[in-house]
């Protein structure tokens, strides 16, 4: 049964991710800035509200554990859910504070002179899988459970350093969603509201073929 607390706790999560990362892309921040932008926005979600819910923050992670029977259906579906509301809130915010031109230019998007849909779906896809591979592991290993704190955000930071700049680095459908809705600009939303969830089932397949039996 899915936890009220916990549900709140990824609303929150979520919130902040997207607001500190959303923050950290109209301020006019480079690449570098960006990227651990949304990598510390994550780690102060993760500390803040974590503990209680998981700190999953992602659809696509929560898809993972539920794959690896670590959360029933129920808290698969609150978790979801509260993490689409805390992304959307997140936007809303941000379009109060600014305003729609800027707040857009914090979505999702394909750089489609030098990369085709294939290329990007196939990049999302791989990005999430790598994501929800190392989260199931640090949060099962008791060996590597300690550095979970840092092996997650600074994963996160990876993805946007490596991927900000060809698909904007999304491998989180709730935050997708949240600067699409908030800056009206949905581009690609099918890769972007999709290849994650696609992405969380490698993962979690490749996580089994690795670790299963352990």
């Amino acid at each position: 049964m899915s936890d009220s607390k916990a549900i709140l706790a990824e609303l929150l999560g979520s919130f902040v991710l997207l607001f500190g990362g959303g923050l950290a892309i109209i301020g006019g921040g480079n690449l570098i800035v960006i990227s651990f932008g949304f990598g510390m926005a994550l780690l102060a979600g993760l500390y803040a509200f974590g503990e209680r819910s998981g700190g999953h923050f992602n659809p696509a992670v929560s898809l993972g554990a539920f794959l690896d029977k670590r959360i029933d259906s129920n808290t698969l579906l609150g978790y979801v859910a509260a993490q689409i509301i805390g992304a959307v809130l997140a936007g809303l915010v941000l379009l109060l504070a600014f305003d729609r031109i800027a707040v857009a230019g914090t979505a999702t998007w394909r750089n489609g002179n030098d990369l085709g849909a294939f290329g990007a779906y196939l990049i999302e896809v791989l990005l999430a899988a790598i994501f929800v591979a190392v989260i199931l592991r640090v949060t099962k290993s008791e060996e590597y459970g300690r550095g979970a704190l840092v092996a997650i955000p600074l994963t996160w930071v990876m993805i946007h350093l490596a991927a900000r700049t060809l698909t904007g680095a999304s491998a989180n459908p709730a935050r997708s969603l949240g600067s699409a809705v908030s800056g009206a600009e949905w581009g690609d939303a099918l890769i972007w509201l999709t290849a994650p969830f696609v992405g969380a089932v490698v993962g979690w397949l490749l996580y089994r073929a690795v670790h299963e039996g352990e």
